[in-house]
Protein backbone atom coordinates (compact mmCIF):
# COMPACT_ATOMS: atom_id res chain seq x y z
CA UNK A 1 0.00 0.00 0.00
CA UNK A 2 1.56 3.35 -1.00
CA UNK A 3 2.34 5.75 1.81
CA UNK A 4 1.53 9.44 1.68
CA UNK A 5 4.44 11.86 2.03
CA UNK A 6 3.65 15.07 3.90
CA UNK A 7 5.61 18.29 3.71
CA UNK A 8 5.46 18.57 7.48
CA UNK A 9 7.68 15.47 7.68
CA UNK A 10 10.60 17.62 6.51
CA UNK A 11 10.59 19.85 9.61
CA UNK A 12 10.09 19.34 13.36
CA UNK A 13 6.63 18.22 14.42
CA UNK A 14 5.96 21.44 16.38
CA UNK A 15 5.54 23.42 13.12
CA UNK A 16 2.87 23.68 10.46
CA UNK A 17 4.11 23.96 6.87
CA UNK A 18 2.52 26.86 5.03
CA UNK A 19 4.48 26.79 1.75
CA UNK A 20 7.59 25.33 0.12
CA UNK A 21 9.48 26.87 -2.78
CA UNK A 22 12.96 26.91 -4.31
CA UNK A 23 15.33 29.70 -3.43
CA UNK A 24 18.87 30.58 -4.45
CA UNK A 25 20.52 27.21 -3.89
CA UNK A 26 18.19 26.25 -1.05
CA UNK A 27 14.75 24.83 -0.26
CA UNK A 28 12.72 27.45 1.59
CA UNK A 29 9.98 26.22 3.91
CA UNK A 30 7.58 28.76 5.40
CA UNK A 31 6.11 27.54 8.70
CA UNK A 32 4.46 28.66 11.92
CA UNK A 33 3.90 27.27 15.39
CA UNK A 34 1.24 24.58 15.78
CA UNK A 35 0.22 25.26 19.37
CA UNK A 36 -2.60 27.74 20.05
CA UNK A 37 -1.22 28.83 23.43
CA UNK A 38 2.17 29.44 24.98
CA UNK A 39 3.54 29.47 28.51
CA UNK A 40 5.07 32.65 29.92
CA UNK A 41 8.79 32.07 30.58
CA UNK A 42 8.64 34.24 33.75
CA UNK A 43 5.52 33.16 35.66
CA UNK A 44 4.61 29.99 33.76
CA UNK A 45 1.00 31.01 32.97
CA UNK A 46 -0.55 29.86 29.68
CA UNK A 47 -1.66 32.63 27.35
CA UNK A 48 -3.74 32.69 24.14
CA UNK A 49 -3.63 36.44 23.51
CA UNK A 50 -1.48 37.15 20.45
CA UNK A 51 0.14 40.58 20.50
CA UNK A 52 2.04 40.53 17.18
CA UNK A 53 4.17 38.44 14.87
CA UNK A 54 7.74 38.63 13.52
CA UNK A 55 9.78 36.56 11.03
CA UNK A 56 12.66 34.32 12.05
CA UNK A 57 14.97 32.43 9.68
CA UNK A 58 16.55 29.15 10.75
CA UNK A 59 18.77 26.52 9.15
CA UNK A 60 17.56 22.94 9.34
CA UNK A 61 18.85 19.57 8.18
CA UNK A 62 19.59 19.50 4.43
CA UNK A 63 17.19 17.74 2.09
CA UNK A 64 18.54 15.72 -0.86
CA UNK A 65 21.91 17.44 -0.52
CA UNK A 66 20.43 20.96 -0.62
CA UNK A 67 20.25 23.55 2.13
CA UNK A 68 16.91 23.86 3.90
CA UNK A 69 15.93 27.30 5.22
CA UNK A 70 13.08 27.46 7.67
CA UNK A 71 11.25 30.80 7.49
CA UNK A 72 9.32 30.79 10.73
CA UNK A 73 6.56 33.18 11.69
CA UNK A 74 6.87 33.63 15.44
CA UNK A 75 4.04 35.03 17.56
CA UNK A 76 4.32 37.39 20.51
CA UNK A 77 1.90 36.71 23.35
CA UNK A 78 0.52 38.96 26.11
CA UNK A 79 0.84 37.55 29.63
CA UNK A 80 -2.60 37.37 31.29
CA UNK A 81 -1.22 37.84 34.81
CA UNK A 82 -1.50 41.50 35.74
CA UNK A 83 1.48 41.72 38.11
CA UNK A 84 3.86 39.68 35.91
CA UNK A 85 7.05 41.55 35.02
CA UNK A 86 6.99 40.00 31.54
CA UNK A 87 4.10 41.75 29.81
CA UNK A 88 4.92 40.47 26.31
CA UNK A 89 6.92 37.35 25.47
CA UNK A 90 7.89 35.53 22.29
CA UNK A 91 6.63 32.09 21.40
CA UNK A 92 8.78 29.22 22.74
CA UNK A 93 9.21 25.88 20.97
CA UNK A 94 11.19 23.93 23.56
CA UNK A 95 14.91 23.43 24.08
CA UNK A 96 14.74 20.16 22.15
CA UNK A 97 13.54 21.99 19.00
CA UNK A 98 15.03 25.51 18.91
CA UNK A 99 16.94 27.40 21.52
CA UNK A 100 16.09 31.08 22.11
CA UNK A 101 17.86 33.36 19.60
CA UNK A 102 19.44 30.35 17.82
CA UNK A 103 20.05 30.32 14.06
CA UNK A 104 19.91 26.54 13.72
CA UNK A 105 17.48 23.86 14.88
CA UNK A 106 18.62 21.58 17.68
CA UNK A 107 18.96 18.57 15.39
CA UNK A 108 21.19 20.50 12.97
CA UNK A 109 23.17 22.00 15.84
CA UNK A 110 23.77 18.51 17.22
CA UNK A 111 25.05 17.36 13.83
CA UNK A 112 27.33 20.42 13.61
CA UNK A 113 28.71 19.69 17.08
CA UNK A 114 29.48 16.04 16.35
CA UNK A 115 31.08 16.96 13.03
CA UNK A 116 33.29 19.51 14.80
CA UNK A 117 34.25 17.00 17.48
CA UNK A 118 35.22 14.43 14.85
CA UNK A 119 37.06 16.65 12.35
CA UNK A 120 37.84 19.98 13.97
CA UNK A 121 37.45 23.37 12.29
CA UNK A 122 38.53 23.61 8.65
CA UNK A 123 38.10 19.93 7.66
CA UNK A 124 34.61 19.92 9.22
CA UNK A 125 33.73 23.17 7.43
CA UNK A 126 34.68 21.69 4.06
CA UNK A 127 32.74 18.49 4.76
CA UNK A 128 29.67 20.40 6.03
CA UNK A 129 29.61 22.41 2.79
CA UNK A 130 29.50 19.17 0.80
CA UNK A 131 26.69 17.84 3.01
CA UNK A 132 24.53 20.88 2.31
CA UNK A 133 24.71 23.01 5.45
CA UNK A 134 27.60 25.50 5.08
CA UNK A 135 29.13 26.60 8.36
CA UNK A 136 32.40 28.38 9.08
CA UNK A 137 35.31 26.86 10.95
CA UNK A 138 35.03 29.47 13.72
CA UNK A 139 31.36 28.60 14.21
CA UNK A 140 32.26 24.94 14.49
CA UNK A 141 34.81 25.64 17.21
CA UNK A 142 32.38 27.91 19.06
CA UNK A 143 29.84 25.10 18.97
CA UNK A 144 32.31 22.76 20.66
CA UNK A 145 32.97 25.29 23.41
CA UNK A 146 29.28 26.11 23.93
CA UNK A 147 28.23 22.62 24.96
CA UNK A 148 28.94 21.51 28.51
CA UNK A 149 30.55 18.12 28.80
CA UNK A 150 28.82 15.70 31.17
CA UNK A 151 30.85 14.84 34.24
CA UNK A 152 32.60 11.47 33.81
CA UNK A 153 31.76 8.52 36.01
CA UNK A 154 34.15 8.63 38.99
CA UNK A 155 36.96 6.24 38.04
CA UNK A 156 38.58 3.69 40.30
CA UNK A 157 41.44 2.63 37.99
CA UNK A 158 43.26 5.35 36.04
CA UNK A 159 46.34 5.75 33.87
CA UNK A 160 48.52 8.87 33.91
CA UNK A 161 51.17 9.90 31.40
CA UNK A 162 52.61 13.04 29.85
CA UNK A 163 52.17 14.23 26.28
CA UNK A 164 54.06 16.88 24.35
CA UNK A 165 52.59 20.25 23.46
CA UNK A 166 56.02 20.85 21.94
CA UNK A 167 58.68 18.19 22.31
CA UNK A 168 61.47 19.02 24.76
CA UNK A 169 59.81 22.33 25.61
CA UNK A 170 56.30 21.95 27.02
CA UNK A 171 54.29 18.96 28.22
CA UNK A 172 50.80 18.23 29.52
CA UNK A 173 49.21 15.31 31.37
CA UNK A 174 46.50 12.94 30.16
CA UNK A 175 44.38 10.88 32.56
CA UNK A 176 42.43 7.84 31.35
CA UNK A 177 39.78 5.63 32.90
CA UNK A 178 41.29 2.21 32.26
CA UNK A 179 38.09 0.30 33.08
CA UNK A 180 35.97 2.22 30.56
CA UNK A 181 38.87 2.68 28.12
CA UNK A 182 38.54 6.42 27.55
CA UNK A 183 40.30 9.68 28.40
CA UNK A 184 38.66 11.68 31.17
CA UNK A 185 40.91 14.73 31.72
CA UNK A 186 43.77 16.77 30.29
CA UNK A 187 46.02 18.82 32.56
CA UNK A 188 47.98 21.82 31.26
CA UNK A 189 51.39 20.60 32.49
CA UNK A 190 53.09 17.63 34.12
CA UNK A 191 54.03 19.30 37.38
CA UNK A 192 53.58 17.35 40.58
CA UNK A 193 51.35 20.01 42.17
CA UNK A 194 48.93 20.02 39.20
CA UNK A 195 48.54 16.24 39.20
CA UNK A 196 48.20 16.19 42.98
CA UNK A 197 45.44 18.84 42.93
CA UNK A 198 43.43 16.73 40.47
CA UNK A 199 43.96 13.49 42.39
CA UNK A 200 42.85 15.03 45.70
CA UNK A 201 39.38 15.52 44.18
CA UNK A 202 39.16 11.79 43.31
CA UNK A 203 39.45 9.92 46.64
CA UNK A 204 37.69 6.84 45.22
CA UNK A 205 40.65 5.92 42.98
CA UNK A 206 42.20 2.60 44.00
CA UNK A 207 44.80 1.89 41.29
CA UNK A 208 47.02 4.33 39.34
CA UNK A 209 49.03 3.07 36.35
CA UNK A 210 51.74 5.58 35.49
CA UNK A 211 55.02 5.99 33.70
CA UNK A 212 58.26 5.93 35.64
CA UNK A 213 58.49 9.69 36.14
CA UNK A 214 59.07 10.59 39.75
CA UNK A 215 56.63 13.51 39.73
CA UNK A 216 53.53 11.36 39.23
CA UNK A 217 54.70 8.85 41.83
CA UNK A 218 55.06 11.55 44.47
CA UNK A 219 51.75 13.16 43.53
CA UNK A 220 49.88 9.85 43.92
CA UNK A 221 51.68 9.04 47.18
CA UNK A 222 50.66 12.38 48.71
CA UNK A 223 47.13 12.70 47.33
CA UNK A 224 46.08 9.02 47.46
CA UNK A 225 48.29 7.16 49.94
CA UNK A 226 45.88 4.20 49.90
CA UNK A 227 46.05 3.77 46.09
CA UNK A 228 48.24 1.09 44.53
CA UNK A 229 50.69 2.35 41.93
CA UNK A 230 51.52 0.30 38.83
CA UNK A 231 54.63 1.11 36.80
CA UNK A 232 54.34 0.89 33.03
CA UNK A 233 55.68 -2.48 31.82
CA UNK A 234 56.76 -1.20 28.41
CA UNK A 235 58.86 1.55 29.97
CA UNK A 236 60.36 -0.94 32.40
CA UNK A 237 61.51 -3.17 29.54
CA UNK A 238 62.76 -0.17 27.59
CA UNK A 239 64.66 1.15 30.64
CA UNK A 240 66.28 -2.25 31.15
CA UNK A 241 67.36 -2.40 27.50
CA UNK A 242 68.75 1.12 27.70
CA UNK A 243 70.67 0.19 30.85
CA UNK A 244 72.38 -2.61 28.91
CA UNK A 245 73.13 -0.18 26.07
CA UNK A 246 74.79 2.17 28.59
CA UNK A 247 76.82 -0.74 29.93
CA UNK A 248 78.03 -1.56 26.40
CA UNK A 249 78.89 2.09 25.75
CA UNK A 250 80.99 2.22 28.90
CA UNK A 251 82.79 -0.96 27.83
CA UNK A 252 83.44 -0.04 24.20
CA UNK A 253 87.20 0.27 24.65
CA UNK A 254 87.35 -3.26 26.04
CA UNK A 255 84.98 -4.46 23.30
CA UNK A 256 87.24 -3.12 20.56
CA UNK A 257 90.26 -4.78 22.15
CA UNK A 258 88.36 -8.05 22.51
CA UNK A 259 87.37 -8.25 18.85
CA UNK A 260 90.68 -6.98 17.52
CA UNK A 261 89.56 -3.54 16.39
CA UNK A 262 91.36 -1.44 18.98
CA UNK A 263 93.22 0.28 16.14
CA UNK A 264 91.72 1.66 12.96
CA UNK A 265 93.59 1.74 9.65
CA UNK A 266 92.47 4.95 7.90
CA UNK A 267 93.54 3.56 4.52
CA UNK A 268 90.76 0.98 4.72
CA UNK A 269 87.98 3.49 5.39
CA UNK A 270 85.51 4.87 2.91
CA UNK A 271 85.18 8.64 2.54
CA UNK A 272 82.15 8.82 4.84
CA UNK A 273 83.80 6.57 7.44
CA UNK A 274 86.98 8.67 7.31
CA UNK A 275 85.00 11.80 8.18
CA UNK A 276 83.41 9.99 11.11
CA UNK A 277 86.78 8.74 12.31
CA UNK A 278 88.24 12.26 12.22
CA UNK A 279 85.29 13.48 14.25
CA UNK A 280 85.92 10.68 16.73
CA UNK A 281 89.52 11.82 17.17
CA UNK A 282 88.35 15.37 17.87
CA UNK A 283 85.81 14.06 20.39
CA UNK A 284 88.52 12.05 22.10
CA UNK A 285 90.53 15.22 22.68
CA UNK A 286 87.53 16.86 24.32
CA UNK A 287 86.79 13.72 26.32
CA UNK A 288 90.37 13.57 27.62
CA UNK A 289 90.13 17.14 28.95
CA UNK A 290 86.82 16.41 30.70
CA UNK A 291 88.10 13.14 32.18
CA UNK A 292 91.12 15.01 33.54
CA UNK A 293 88.84 17.42 35.39
CA UNK A 294 86.83 14.48 36.72
CA UNK A 295 90.01 12.90 38.12
CA UNK A 296 90.73 16.19 39.87
CA UNK A 297 87.38 15.90 41.64
CA UNK A 298 85.57 18.79 39.93
CA UNK A 299 81.79 18.75 39.74
CA UNK A 300 79.88 18.62 36.46
CA UNK A 301 78.74 22.23 36.97
CA UNK A 302 82.33 23.42 37.39
CA UNK A 303 83.48 21.43 34.33
CA UNK A 304 80.72 23.05 32.27
CA UNK A 305 81.83 26.48 33.46
CA UNK A 306 85.50 25.87 32.63
CA UNK A 307 85.11 24.12 29.28
CA UNK A 308 82.02 25.90 27.91
CA UNK A 309 80.49 22.59 26.83
CA UNK A 310 76.87 21.74 27.52
CA UNK A 311 75.85 19.90 30.66
CA UNK A 312 74.47 17.04 28.55
CA UNK A 313 77.81 16.55 26.79
CA UNK A 314 79.82 16.62 30.02
CA UNK A 315 77.43 14.20 31.70
CA UNK A 316 77.66 11.75 28.78
CA UNK A 317 81.48 11.83 28.96
CA UNK A 318 81.42 11.26 32.72
CA UNK A 319 79.12 8.28 32.19
CA UNK A 320 81.34 6.90 29.42
CA UNK A 321 78.76 7.28 26.64
CA UNK A 322 80.83 9.09 23.95
CA UNK A 323 83.00 6.20 22.82
CA UNK A 324 81.47 5.18 19.47
CA UNK A 325 83.71 5.70 16.45
CA UNK A 326 81.14 5.15 13.72
CA UNK A 327 77.47 6.04 13.85
CA UNK A 328 74.85 3.36 13.33
CA UNK A 329 73.60 3.81 9.77
CA UNK A 330 70.57 2.05 8.38
CA UNK A 331 71.22 0.29 5.10
CA UNK A 332 68.87 -1.21 2.54
CA UNK A 333 71.17 -4.24 2.45
CA UNK A 334 70.30 -5.26 6.01
CA UNK A 335 67.71 -7.96 5.04
CA UNK A 336 70.04 -9.34 2.36
CA UNK A 337 73.29 -9.48 4.34
CA UNK A 338 73.03 -13.22 5.19
CA UNK A 339 72.62 -14.04 1.50
CA UNK A 340 75.51 -11.74 0.53
CA UNK A 341 77.77 -13.30 3.15
CA UNK A 342 76.93 -16.77 1.85
CA UNK A 343 77.65 -15.77 -1.76
CA UNK A 344 80.91 -14.11 -0.72
CA UNK A 345 82.06 -17.24 1.13
CA UNK A 346 81.09 -19.30 -1.95
CA UNK A 347 83.50 -17.27 -4.09
CA UNK A 348 81.22 -14.75 -5.83
CA UNK A 349 83.15 -11.48 -5.36
CA UNK A 350 81.87 -9.33 -8.26
CA UNK A 351 79.75 -6.45 -6.94
CA UNK A 352 77.83 -5.91 -10.20
CA UNK A 353 76.90 -9.59 -10.44
CA UNK A 354 75.80 -9.63 -6.80
CA UNK A 355 73.64 -6.59 -7.46
CA UNK A 356 71.99 -8.18 -10.50
CA UNK A 357 71.09 -11.28 -8.52
CA UNK A 358 69.78 -9.17 -5.66
CA UNK A 359 67.54 -7.28 -8.09
CA UNK A 360 65.95 -10.59 -9.07
CA UNK A 361 65.30 -11.27 -5.39
CA UNK A 362 63.43 -7.95 -4.96
CA UNK A 363 66.23 -5.58 -3.89
CA UNK A 364 65.34 -1.95 -4.74
CA UNK A 365 68.72 -0.33 -4.00
CA UNK A 366 71.28 0.88 -6.48
CA UNK A 367 74.45 -0.70 -7.78
CA UNK A 368 76.70 1.55 -5.69
CA UNK A 369 75.34 0.21 -2.40
CA UNK A 370 76.38 -3.33 -3.27
CA UNK A 371 79.72 -2.43 -4.80
CA UNK A 372 80.70 -0.37 -1.73
CA UNK A 373 79.83 -3.32 0.50
CA UNK A 374 82.00 -5.60 -1.68
CA UNK A 375 84.86 -3.08 -1.60
CA UNK A 376 84.79 -2.91 2.19
CA UNK A 377 84.84 -6.70 2.43
CA UNK A 378 87.74 -6.93 -0.01
CA UNK A 379 89.78 -4.29 1.86
CA UNK A 380 89.14 -5.94 5.20
CA UNK A 381 90.44 -9.28 3.93
CA UNK A 382 93.65 -7.68 2.64
CA UNK A 383 94.32 -5.79 5.88
CA UNK A 384 97.31 -6.97 7.87
CA UNK A 385 96.47 -5.09 11.06
CA UNK A 386 93.34 -3.34 12.15
CA UNK A 387 89.86 -3.73 10.70
CA UNK A 388 88.13 -1.19 8.51
CA UNK A 389 84.98 -0.81 10.59
CA UNK A 390 84.50 -0.78 14.34
CA UNK A 391 80.99 -1.78 15.42
CA UNK A 392 78.95 0.84 17.24
CA UNK A 393 77.52 0.22 20.70
CA UNK A 394 73.98 -0.30 19.37
CA UNK A 395 75.32 -2.81 16.87
CA UNK A 396 77.10 -4.72 19.64
CA UNK A 397 73.89 -4.75 21.70
CA UNK A 398 71.91 -6.08 18.74
CA UNK A 399 74.45 -8.81 18.01
CA UNK A 400 74.64 -9.89 21.66
CA UNK A 401 70.86 -10.13 22.04
CA UNK A 402 70.07 -11.91 18.76
CA UNK A 403 69.81 -15.66 18.50
CA UNK A 404 73.07 -17.19 17.31
CA UNK A 405 71.23 -18.90 14.44
CA UNK A 406 70.34 -15.47 13.06
CA UNK A 407 73.95 -14.26 12.91
CA UNK A 408 76.39 -14.48 10.07
CA UNK A 409 79.70 -16.24 10.55
CA UNK A 410 81.58 -12.97 11.10
CA UNK A 411 78.95 -11.72 13.55
CA UNK A 412 79.01 -14.98 15.50
CA UNK A 413 82.80 -14.73 15.82
CA UNK A 414 82.47 -11.16 17.12
CA UNK A 415 79.93 -12.19 19.77
CA UNK A 416 82.05 -15.19 20.75
CA UNK A 417 85.08 -12.94 21.30
CA UNK A 418 83.04 -10.61 23.51
CA UNK A 419 81.57 -13.49 25.49
CA UNK A 420 85.03 -14.92 26.08
CA UNK A 421 86.83 -11.73 27.17
CA UNK A 422 84.09 -9.62 28.79
CA UNK A 423 82.23 -11.78 31.35
CA UNK A 424 80.84 -8.71 33.17
CA UNK A 425 79.10 -7.57 29.98
CA UNK A 426 77.72 -11.04 29.41
CA UNK A 427 76.40 -11.08 32.97
CA UNK A 428 74.71 -7.69 32.39
CA UNK A 429 73.05 -9.09 29.28
CA UNK A 430 71.78 -12.12 31.19
CA UNK A 431 70.46 -9.90 33.99
CA UNK A 432 68.50 -7.73 31.57
CA UNK A 433 67.12 -10.78 29.76
CA UNK A 434 66.03 -12.30 33.07
CA UNK A 435 64.24 -9.03 33.95
CA UNK A 436 62.39 -9.12 30.63
CA UNK A 437 61.48 -12.76 31.24
CA UNK A 438 60.23 -11.93 34.73
CA UNK A 439 57.84 -9.33 33.30
CA UNK A 440 56.61 -11.66 30.57
CA UNK A 441 56.08 -14.61 32.91
CA UNK A 442 54.62 -12.41 35.70
CA UNK A 443 56.87 -14.15 38.23
CA UNK A 444 57.01 -11.60 41.05
CA UNK A 445 58.82 -13.96 43.39
CA UNK A 446 62.03 -13.56 41.37
CA UNK A 447 62.30 -9.80 41.95
CA UNK A 448 64.27 -9.90 45.23
CA UNK A 449 66.81 -12.35 43.85
CA UNK A 450 67.14 -10.29 40.68
CA UNK A 451 67.85 -7.13 42.70
CA UNK A 452 70.61 -8.85 44.68
CA UNK A 453 72.19 -10.09 41.46
CA UNK A 454 71.91 -6.79 39.57
CA UNK A 455 73.13 -4.49 42.35
CA UNK A 456 76.78 -5.42 41.80
CA UNK A 457 76.68 -5.59 37.99
CA UNK A 458 77.14 -3.12 35.13
CA UNK A 459 73.40 -2.32 35.27
CA UNK A 460 73.52 -1.33 38.95
CA UNK A 461 72.04 2.13 38.22
CA UNK A 462 68.92 0.51 36.78
CA UNK A 463 68.75 -1.84 39.77
CA UNK A 464 68.88 1.16 42.13
CA UNK A 465 65.92 2.67 40.27
CA UNK A 466 64.02 -0.61 40.68
CA UNK A 467 64.72 -0.54 44.42
CA UNK A 468 63.35 3.01 44.73
CA UNK A 469 60.16 2.06 42.85
CA UNK A 470 59.92 -1.52 44.11
CA UNK A 471 56.22 -1.52 45.07
CA UNK A 472 55.05 -0.13 41.72
CA UNK A 473 57.27 -2.57 39.81
CA UNK A 474 56.02 -5.47 41.92
CA UNK A 475 52.46 -4.45 40.99
CA UNK A 476 53.46 -4.13 37.33
CA UNK A 477 54.58 -7.75 37.31
CA UNK A 478 51.40 -9.20 38.83
CA UNK A 479 48.69 -6.66 37.92
CA UNK A 480 46.41 -6.88 34.90
CA UNK A 481 46.54 -3.09 34.51
CA UNK A 482 49.11 -1.25 32.46
CA UNK A 483 49.62 2.15 30.86
CA UNK A 484 49.26 0.78 27.33
CA UNK A 485 45.74 2.20 27.00
CA UNK A 486 47.03 5.62 28.00
CA UNK A 487 49.74 5.45 25.32
CA UNK A 488 47.03 4.70 22.77
CA UNK A 489 45.02 7.72 23.90
CA UNK A 490 48.15 9.86 23.55
CA UNK A 491 48.48 8.69 19.94
CA UNK A 492 44.87 9.76 19.35
CA UNK A 493 45.55 13.10 21.06
CA UNK A 494 48.56 13.73 18.83
CA UNK A 495 46.44 13.07 15.74
CA UNK A 496 43.78 15.53 16.91
CA UNK A 497 46.41 18.14 17.79
CA UNK A 498 47.97 17.88 14.32
CA UNK A 499 44.55 18.12 12.67
CA UNK A 500 44.27 21.49 14.38
CA UNK A 501 47.71 22.52 13.08
CA UNK A 502 49.13 22.27 16.61
CA UNK A 503 47.26 25.42 17.68
CA UNK A 504 44.33 23.93 19.60
CA UNK A 505 43.99 25.22 23.15
CA UNK A 506 43.48 22.90 26.07
CA UNK A 507 39.69 23.30 26.16
CA UNK A 508 39.34 22.35 22.49
CA UNK A 509 41.69 19.40 22.80
CA UNK A 510 39.91 18.21 25.92
CA UNK A 511 36.50 18.59 24.28
CA UNK A 512 37.55 16.59 21.23
CA UNK A 513 39.24 13.74 23.07
CA UNK A 514 37.19 13.71 26.29
CA UNK A 515 33.85 15.12 25.19
CA UNK A 516 33.13 12.64 22.38
CA UNK A 517 30.12 10.60 23.55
Amino acid sequence: MPTRFRLSDLIPAEFNVESVHDGAGAIIVAASGRSEQCRCPHCGTLSRRVHSRYPRMLADLPCAGRRLELHLTVRRFVCSVGNCQRKIFAERFGDDVIRPMARRTIRLDCLVRHLALALGGRPAARFADRLGFPVSNDTLLRTIRRYDRPAPIPPSVIGMDDWAWRRNHRYGTIICDLERRRAIALLPDREQATAQAWLVQQPQIEIVARDRGGGYAQAVARALPHAAQVADRWHLMENASHAFLDAVRKSMRQVRMAIGTATVNPKLLTAAERLQYEGYLRREETNAVIRGFVREGLSIKEIVRRTGHSRKLVRSVVRGQRTDIFRVRQTSLEPHLPWLEAQWDAGLRNGAELWRQLRLAGFDGGLRVVTEWATRRRRAEKAESGLSHTPAARTVVRLMTLERNNLTKAQAMTVAAIDDRLPDLVEARDIVESFHGMLRRKSSGDLEGWIERATNSLVASFANGVIRDRAAIQNAIVSQWSNGQTEGQITKLKLIKRQMYGRGKLDLLEARIVGVP
